[in-house]
């Protein structure tokens, strides 16, 4: 026995059951009208090729027929529920994540729906907060990192050249207090770029800690305090003050790096914001903090409502 053997990874009936109890805990609602009152179960009831349409229902007041699948990311996908079930598991569960290629194969669907499939699960794991990290007292690290090969600054065929210019930019946080991480894909690393966005993302009643790049210069303005480590010099910890470091945030970086370059190795500019999100959806539901893979995989699973994407919409 393993995880995978639980019955909603295999039956279908199963898989809608679990899928219902995690978004219906109160009972049936339309996705149509949004009635929660009388809404019929309709059993044994077949599709064209034949199959059961499980946890099919029909509302009462508009009259229209729907299943837990309607209004997620699971809409309008040919792929068993099951087999979904099985690839939110496999990618919350991966802490460098897993390929398209990987997923294709150990699910046995298309590498085109496995490539869809997992951004469309990137999708759920988005947590949409804009609430200020921080707070009096509290230590934001913030630093940048550089990814893959930006096409719009050295188009195909163009010599890439020395230094970060030609690659794409990444913009990091880690609140230490709480272990959250937040992180976003930036035009350019000038001053006037990042500070809005820190300002935005950031109480100014938190001290910040950076390294000795220029464009965190003057940052210390809008915040209760700015410390900055010298790396160009060796120093990676402040001799006078132990809490002045970025290390924390490192440790973030050597996971997303390890996992972009050994397991995904590829990430177009229009995408890598989902990227993104998944590593911080599991950098901030990790063991430490109290979030195992089961946790992890059902906290995916509470996302999956008004996540739709449509693939002409992505592709």
């Amino acid at each position: 026995m393993s995880v995978l053997s639980r019955p909603y990874f295999h039956d279908e009936a199963a898989a809608f059951a679990h899928v219902e109890s995690v978004l219906w805990p109160e009972g049936a609602n339309c996705p149509h009208c949004g009635n929660v009152g009388k809404i019929y179960e309709l059993k044994d009831v077949t599709g064209k090729t034949g199959k059961v349409r499980h946890g099919l229902r029909k509302c009462a007041e508009c009259r229209k027929q729907f299943t837990v699948r309607v209004g997620t990311i699971f809409e309008s996908s040919h792929i068993p529920l099951s087999k979904w079930l099985q690839a939110i598991h496999l990618m919350t569960s991966s802490k460098k994540g897993i390929s398209s290629n990987q997923l294709h194969r150990v699910l046995e669907i298309t590498l085109k729906s496995a490539w869809f499939l997992s951004h469309r699960i990137r999708e759920a794991m988005r947590s949409g907060e804009f609430t200020p990290m921080g707070g009096a007292g509290a230590i934001v690290e913030v630093d940048e990192t550089f990814i893959g090969h930006d096409r719009s600054v050295k188009p195909k065929g163009v010599k890439k050249g020395r230094g970060y210019h030609h690659k794409h930019k990444v913009l990091s946080l880690v609140d230490r207090a709480s272990g959250q991480a937040r992180s976003m894909v930036v035009d350019n690393l000038k001053a006037e770029t990042l500070t809005p966005i820190l300002r935005e993302n950031i109480a100014k009643e938190a001290r910040i800690m950076t390294d000795e790049a220029g464009q965190y210069r003057n940052i210390g303005a809008h915040f209760e305090g700015h410390g900055f480590t010298r790396h160009g010099i060796g120093e990676y910890v402040n001799l006078e003050d132990a809490a002045v470091h970025t290390n924390t945030i490192e440790g973030y970086f050597s996971i997303f790096k390890r996992g972009m370059k050994g397991v995904y190795q590829h990430c177009g500019k229009r995408h890598l914001h989902r990227y993104l999100a998944e590593f911080d959806f599991r950098y901030n539901n990790r063991v430490r903090l109290g979030c195992d893979d089961s946790e992890r995989a059902h906290r995916t699973l509470i996302g999956v409502k008004g996540r739709r994407l449509l693939y002409r919409e992505h592709a």
